[in-house]
C-alpha cells in the first residue's frame, strides 16, 4: 500500500476508515451528548448513525439499550474506564472509556471504544476460562426488539393494560411473536412473581387438551394416573395462563373456558368437585375468530369473553426498521450457541430487508441459524436458500432496468399482489394486507395471479 498524501486525509476519508473499524466508536462532549458514532452503533443496536448522534447518552440509556452504563464513572474519576457491556439485541461487548482533558483538567470530551466479547474471546480462548456470563442475567426478563414506531405504540399499550387482570386476545399472522408479547405483558403485571404457563390448543388432541387444562381426578379415564392429576389451570393459580391458537379449540372445551373466565371456577375431568382459581387468561390465534363464530366453529360468547382487550401484532414485512436489530440480535445468538464468529455483508443485509417474510421473525431466526452454520467467514447473498434469494432477485430486477413510469408500477403492482397472494391464498387477505378492497384484490389476482390461482386448484 504505497504512501497516502496529507490531502487523502480529509475528513470525509477519515470518518469512512473509522466506519470500517470492528470496534465501535463512541465519542461524548463535557455535557453527555453524543457528538460522533461510527456504524458499528448499527450493529450494536439496530440504530442507524444519524438517530444517534446529537443525542444525550442518557437519552438512550434509560431507553434500555445497553448496561451497565461506563459513562457515570469516567466522568466521575476524569479516570480511564474498563467494563463488560450488554446491548439489548443481545450483544456482549468489553467497553473502554478514555476521557480527554484540557488544561484546566475538565472533561472536553470521552471517547468510548467497545469490542465484541465473542471476537476478543475467540482470540483469547485459552486466557478467559470462568468468565461471567453477562447475557444470562440481562436476557432473563421478556426483551422485545423494536425499533418500530407502531410496534413501540403497542408495547406501550401493553404496559397500560399489564397492570389490569383483563383478558386479553392478540392476534396476529404465525411468528409475529404473539408469546413474547403474552409474556412482556405478564412480566410487567402484578402476577410477575408468579407462573406464566403456555398451552397450544393446536398441538395436543382435544381429550388431552381438556385433562391437560382442567386436570382430572384417579381413575377418570383408561391409562389416568392413579393419583390424579393437577390441571395447568390449578397449576397456574395466581399466575397467567397463555392459551396459543385458541381457535383450534372444541367447542365443548370451549364451554368449560367460559366457565373459567366468567366465574374462576372449574370442574376437574371425572370429579364433581368444583375448584375455584384465580389466574389472568392471555389468549393468542392466526385466524378470524369472527369468521369462525358466524361458521358456528367458535363461540360467541367466549369471543367476546376473551376480545376484552385485542391487540394485533403487524408482520414483520411491515417493521422494516426491525429487522437489522432482528438480524444481530439472532446472530449474536447463534454465533454464540456454536461458538462461531460470522459477520454478515451489507449486501445480504439489504436482501434480508426487501424480502417479504411470510413466515415472520420466527423464519428469520431460522434462516439466520442455518446461515451461522453453512455459511463461512462473511455471510454473502449467495448463501441464502433459493426461495429466499429468487425473491431478492426479483426485487433487483424490478429495480435495476430504467424503464417508463407506467412500466415500473405495472411491474411493482405484480409483484406486490403475487407476493401478497403466495402468502395470504385468498383475495380477503390480500385486500386487508395491501390495504386495498377486496374487489379491487379479485380483479388484480385475475391479472397477474393466473398461474398461482391454477397451482392452487
Amino acid at each position: 500500500m504505497g504512501a497516502i498524501s496529507s490531502k487523502e486525509l480529509t475528513l470525509p476519508n477519515l470518518l469512512k476508515i473509522l466506519d470500517y473499524s470492528s470496534d465501535e466508536i463512541f465519542v461524548l462532549d463535557s455535557k453527555k451528548r453524543i457528538v460522533y458514532v461510527n456504524k458499528v452503533c448499527e450493529k450494536h443496536y439496530g440504530l442507524e448513525q444519524k438517530k444517534v448522534m446529537g443525542k444525550f447518552n442518557s437519552e438512550l440509556y434509560e431507553k434500555g439499550y445497553w448496561e451497565p452504563s461506563i459513562v457515570p464513572e469516567v466522568y466521575a474519576s476524569k479516570k480511564p474506564c474498563y467494563i463488560k457491556q450488554q446491548t439489548y439485541i443481545g450483544a456482549e461487548l468489553l467497553t473502554r472509556a478514555t476521557p480527554i482533558l484540557n488544561e484546566k483538567n475538565e472533561i472536553e470530551l470521552v471517547v468510548i471504544i467497545a469490542t465484541e466479547w465473542q471476537s476478543f474471546k475467540m482470540v483469547h480462548a485459552k486466557n478467559l476460562a470462568g468468565n461471567e456470563d453477562l447475557s444470562q442475567k440481562k436476557l432473563a426478563k421478556t426483551q422485545i426488539i423494536t425499533n418500530s414506531k407502531e410496534m413501540n405504540k403497542i408495547l406501550k399499550f401493553c404496559h397500560k393494560i399489564a397492570s389490569k387482570d383483563s383478558t386479553v386476545l392478540i392476534l396476529g399472522q404465525s411468528g409475529t411473536g404473539k408469546g413474547l408479547v403474552a409474556k412482556h405483558i405478564h412480566d410487567n403485571s402484578k402476577r410477575k412473581n408468579e407462573p406464566m404457563l403456555t398451552i397450544n390448543c393446536a398441538a395436543i388432541p382435544e381429550e388431552l387438551l381438556e385433562s391437560e387444562l382442567f386436570g382430572y381426578e384417579s381413575g377418570a379415564f383408561s391409562g389416568a394416573n392413579k393419583s390424579g392429576k393437577i390441571g395447568l389451570f390449578e397449576a397456574a393459580n395466581r399466575g397467567t395462563i397463555f392459551l396459543d391458537e385458541i381457535g383450534e379449540m372444541s367447542l365443548s372445551l370451549q364451554a368449560k373456558l367460559l366457565q373459567v373466565i366468567q366465574d374462576k371456577e372449574y370442574i376437574p375431568v371425572g370429579s364433581n368437585e368444583i375448584k375455584k382459581v384465580d389466574i389472568r387468561i392471555i389468549a393468542a390465534t392466526n385466524q378470524n375468530l369472527q369468521e369462525l363464530v358466524e361458521k358456528k366453529q367458535f363461540r360467541e360468547d367466549l369471543y367476546y369473553r376473551l376480545n376484552v382487550i385485542d391487540i394485533e401484532l403487524p408482520p414483520l414485512r411491515s417493521r422494516k426498521e426491525d429487522i437489522i436489530p432482528l438480524t444481530y440480535h439472532f446472530l449474536y445468538k447463534f454465533n454464540k450457541k456454536y461458538n462461531e464468529n460470522k459477520v454478515i455483508s451489507d449486501n445480504c443485509l439489504n436482501a434480508l430487508i426487501h424480502y417479504s417474510w411470510p413466515g415472520n421473525i420466527r423464519q428469520l431466526e431460522n434462516l439466520i441459524e442455518r446461515l451461522v452454520v453453512v455459511s463461512d467467514e462473511v455471510i454473502e447473498i449467495s448463501d441464502l436458500p433459493q426461495s429466499v434469494a429468487d425473491q431478492v432477485e426479483e426485487i433487483a430486477q424490478l429495480t435495476s432496468h430504467p424503464v417508463s413510469l407506467d412500466n415500473v408500477l405495472n411491474e411493482t403492482t405484480r409483484f406486490l399482489i403475487r407476493r401478497s397472494y403466495k402468502t395470504n391464498k385468498s383475495s380477503r387477505k390480500v385486500a386487508n394486507d395491501l390495504n386495498i378492497s377486496q374487489t379491487k384484490a379479485s380483479k388484480l389476482i385475475r391479472e397477474h395471479c393466473g398461474d398461482l390461482i391454477d397451482e392452487k386448484q
